[in-house]
């Protein structure tokens, strides 16, 4: 039995010291975040955060992770009011709403890796050039190529995390329009 943290809380799972987290997180968790895609680490649909740290579940063993805390889609909302200093959880992180509000995924299926890797990004550089965006989500496949609404929504959710830190302010809630 190991004692994995995710999303905050302690759970024992029956599992071999080398299986992929991923599969502990969907097939004994039954979480829907984290998505097989791949199973090589090159896709990003798997993605968790470790630490605070974009992690591909699918070739991470669940023995690596002892003392860690995972992050899955399911629990965003809650790391990113904790990382924010929020005082209660939303709905939705800037990064979702701006995904959804730049319709900048089609299928769906890369959301969760595009998610947890832009949270990741924005959470430790609020205000990253486009190079520095196109750098962060290298590795993370979108099957339906919206590559350019996904950088924009990613730029949009910088805006919203810089106006909430800042406050209220014309020149930079101009761009939100």
């Amino acid at each position: 039995m190991t004692s994995l943290t995710i999303n905050g809380v302690s759970i024992d799972v029956e599992a071999d010291s080398d299986t992929p987290l991923l599969y502990v997180l969907t097939d004994e968790l039954l979480l829907q975040g984290p998505r097989f895609g791949c199973g090589l680490a090159q896709c990003g649909s798997c993605s968790v955060l470790v630490d605070g740290i974009e992690t591909r579940a699918c070739v991470t063993p669940i023995a690596t992770l002892k003392d860690k805390s995972i992050t899955t889609l399911e629990g965003i909302t809650a790391y990113y009011a904790a990382k924010s200093g929020l005082a209660s959880i939303p709905q939705s992180t800037p990064v979702q709403d701006a995904l959804v509000a730049e319709q900048a995924l089609q299928c769906g299926y890369c959301y969760n890796g595009m998610i947890i890797k832009a949270t990741e990004l924005l959470l430790n550089n609020p205000d990253p050039s486009d190079a520095e965006i196109r750098s962060a989500m290298n590795g993370h496949l979108c099957r339906c190529g919206t590559y350019p609404k996904i950088i924009s929504a990613i730029k949009k959710a910088s805006l919203m995390i810089r106006v909430a830190q800042q406050g209220e302010d014309d020149t930079i809630t101009e761009g939100l329009a």
